[in-house]
């Protein structure tokens, strides 16, 4: 029971926690109720099948998950629909397997340097945590206390203190007549396919960070996870499962699949199962469960939907609010890339849009060129 109620628990955690930057995203992207549906019926497809097939295979907890900073990044972009949308998914998607068969091209993402990389994550989530302050000013008397729940769920359990605030939140909502279900049917899931179009603006904007975003942010950590646990993880094949789904569910509005951190780490422990070689089997159940979800989808976002736009914003803001202590964290670490990391955050967090790109695509080259810069100037200056 231990092994099922584990899974179980990292099933709500990733979800609950992070479902609302992918409304975010959809809404971003002008994306129909139906394409929502179909965006998060696929994300929960590509989650659970590669959990399956990988700890089956494999014998360990391989717990895969959608990209939450990813989504983050698209919700941050602006000037993309869904078909531009889906066509830089499929780059990102060949990317991340070009990455699992070719070894070159995984030392040379690695080359990026991590405070590059974290500026460029902690400058695109600096905007919804911010939001939540925003909607305090508009609905204080909902937002105040789910900060409150928030910041005292989580000194208990930091897994569990955003899934308190939205469990907190839809209570006060459907109690204090603030929540309304949408007109008309509810279907119970769909999957509805999206024509892609490669617009060089969204591939170099949208398509290389979030693979980049990915690598960084959510494969890296997930193989650590692993190895913390004792596990020797299969990169290679981990990557390349993770990214022939992303490359198969794309069309239906997904972005990336990859490996999890936060939810592998309460799949991976000794909670689970006394026995290391026994816990395979939660990412098994982990895995059917997101099928499950992926078979109710339509369920569960219309009452998303029906909830206050101040709820859904605060739940996403909060639930990013450690990946941006981390990435932030991580990118102020080097003295001798500081600045760089600076300028690079700055960035990513403005508005900038040039030649059709978005701001996440120009914090790296801003950053990388800061960077280089400063390395030539120490270069001349030690040699006279």
């Amino acid at each position: 029971m231990s092994i099922v109620f584990s899974a179980l628990v990292a099933v709500f955690v990733g979800f609950a926690a992070s479902v609302a930057v992918i409304l975010s995203a959809a809404q971003a992207l002008g994306a129909t109720p139906e394409q929502t549906v179909s965006m998060v019926a696929a994300l929960a497809i590509g989650t659970g099948l590669p959990s399956i097939w990988l700890s089956w295979r494999y014998r360990m907890p391989m717990i895969c998950a959608w990209s939450t900073p990813g989504a983050a990044l698209i919700a941050a972009a602006s000037g993309f629909d869904m078909a531009s949308a889906v066509g830089a998914f499929l780059v990102a998607a060949v990317l991340m397997m070009l990455t699992a068969a070719f070894r070159p091209l995984g030392r040379l993402i690695e080359r990026i340097p991590m405070p590059i990389a974290s500026a460029m994550l902690a400058g695109v989530i600096f905007r919804f945590v911010v939001a939540v302050f925003d909607e305090m000013r508009i609905s204080p008397l909902l937002v105040l206390p789910l900060l409150a729940i928030f910041f005292v769920a989580r000194l208990l359990n930091p897994f569990l203190g955003v899934v308190a605030a939205l469990v907190a939140g839809v209570v006060i909502s459907f109690l204090g007549g603030l929540a309304h279900w949408p007109a008309g049917g509810i279907a119970l899931t769909s999957l509805e396919f999206v024509t892609p179009r490669f617009d060089i603006g969204a591939m170099l904007g949208i398509g290389v960070p979030l693979y980049l975003v990915t690598m960084a942010a959510q494969n890296l950590p997930g193989f650590a996870v692993l190895r913390a646990a004792g596990y020797n993880p299969p990169t290679a094949p981990a990557l390349f499962a993770t990214g022939l789904v992303s490359l198969l569910t794309a069309p239906f509005g997904a972005h990336m699949s990859n490996m999890a951190a936060i939810s592998a780490s309460i799949c991976t422990g000794s909670d689970t199962h006394p026995d290391p070689k026994q816990r395979w089997k939660a990412g098994v159940i982990y895995g059917f469960s997101y099928l499950v979800i992926a078979g109710c989808t339509g369920l569960l976002i219309a009452l998303l939907l029906a909830l206050p736009k101040a709820l859904i914003v605060a739940v996403a803001g909060l639930g990013l609010a450690g990946s941006f202590t981390g990435a932030l964290a991580q990118s102020m670490s080097s003295d001798r890339e500081r600045f760089a990391a600076a300028i690079a955050f700055c960035v990513a967090a403005s508005s900038l849009s040039l030649f059709g790109i978005g701001s996440a695509f120009w914090s790296l080259v801003a950053g990388l060129a800061v960077l280089t810069l400063d390395f030539a100037a120490g270069r001349l200056r030690s040699r006279s």
